[in-house]
Formats: structure tokens, C-alpha cells, sequence
């Protein structure tokens, strides 16, 4: 039985490594055959490459399932061609969006109508929407548990500074100044996460 917690104290730890790894150190290890950093890898990307097919392409669930399994075998199979893995991120977009216009090129045709244009003119925009809704994620959940805590009442439920306030005891004016110095840490987290990269579509094979 101690041997069994053992293993299970073994695989949080090593759950837990994987997951601060950087995405640059994260596929160097899938490079390595660490299954644990592939596990990690596809439960670090997998939101993002849902919201691309669901939200940037509108593929209906089954087909964006279809999607989500064909990236994440491209990925595997060629992970090795990733000339930069700092920018594994935007080389799995990059893959996400061939594989959705492929996939929606493919329809248009049993209906005999033409999506050419279509599948390519707004799919920018939303990529680019995407990705910054994907660097502020990440950057919050970077933050103390506070900040997230306090930036998500005002922000995303939309609670006053008063409500907040009366919630976790603190005058009003307590917590502008608090949302103000998250917003600097946040700042400051996404910044560092927006470094520019290799051009993603050099990438994509």
C-alpha cells in the first residue's frame, strides 16, 4: 500500500514539473519521450485549439473533435521539424488553421458551394483575438492567488469595488488599489510572455 502512494506522490510531482515547465523546455522533453510532458503538452494547448476550431472556424463539435485528434497527431508525429520551440504555440495555430480550412474545404464541396474566401479572409482576426486571450490566461494564472481571486470578481463577474470589498472585509478603496497593483503584475506577466518569435507560418509542414 505505501509503495502505491509512493507511485502516486511520484506522478503528482512529476505532473506538477511539467506543468511550470516553459513550452520551449516542455517539448524539449517530449523530444525526450517523456510521456508525462506529452500528457501536459496536449492539456496546455488543447483549449486553445478547441477555441480555434469552435469559435474562429464554427466547426460543429464532432468535426472540431476530428480536428482537435489530426493536430495532435501532426504534432507528434512532426514534432521534431519545429525549427524554434519557443514557438510551438503558434506552429500548432498555424496547423489548427490549415487543418479547419482543409476541413471546410472538404464540405464545400459535397455542397457544391465555394468557401475560398471565407475560410480565409476572417480567420486572421479571430486567430490574432485568440492569441491574446490566450496570453492573458496564461499570464494571470502566473499571479498570486489573490490577484486572480480579485481581477476575476471585477473583470469577469463584474462585482463592484464594494461588493468585493463587503465579500472579503476590506474597505472599497482597499481593493481599487489592490486591482490596480494586479493589473501592474499582470501587466508585467504578459508582457514577458509576448516576446516576439519566429514567423509561425514558416513552421507549419
Amino acid at each position: 500500500m505505501e509503495a502505491h502512494g509512493d507511485d502516486g506522490q511520484a506522478a503528482a510531482g512529476r505532473s506538477k514539473l511539467t506543468a511550470e515547465l516553459t513550452d520551449a523546455a516542455l517539448v524539449a522533453r517530449c523530444r525526450e519521450g517523456d510521456d508525462d510532458a506529452w500528457r501536459e503538452l496536449v492539456e496546455r494547448f488543447s483549449r486553445y485549439v478547441y477555441a480555434i476550431t469552435i469559435q474562429g472556424f464554427r466547426l460543429p463539435p464532432h468535426e472540431a473533435e476530428d480536428v482537435f485528434q489530426d493536430v495532435f497527431a501532426r504534432v507528434y508525429e512532426r514534432l521534431d521539424s519545429l525549427r524554434d520551440d519557443d514557438a510551438v504555440r503558434p506552429w500548432i495555430a498555424q496547423l489548427t488553421r490549415r487543418l479547419c480550412i482543409d476541413r471546410l474545404r472538404t464540405g464545400s464541396r459535397e455542397v457544391g458551394t465555394d468557401l475560398e474566401d471565407l475560410a480565409d479572409a476572417p480567420a486572421d482576426d479571430v486567430l490574432t483575438e485568440l492569441e491574446e486571450a490566450f496570453d492573458v490566461h496564461e499570464a494571470l494564472a502566473e499571479l498570486p492567488e489573490n490577484c486572480q481571486v480579485i481581477l476575476d470578481r471585477f473583470f469577469a463577474q463584474d462585482e463592484s469595488y464594494r461588493t468585493i470589498g463587503d465579500s472579503l472585509s476590506l474597505p472599497a478603496g482597499t481593493i481599487a488599489s489592490r486591482i490596480s497593483r494586479c493589473l501592474d503584475k499582470l501587466r508585467t506577466a504578459f508582457e514577458g510572455r509576448n516576446s516576439p518569435s519566429l514567423p509561425s507560418s514558416e513552421q507549419v509542414t
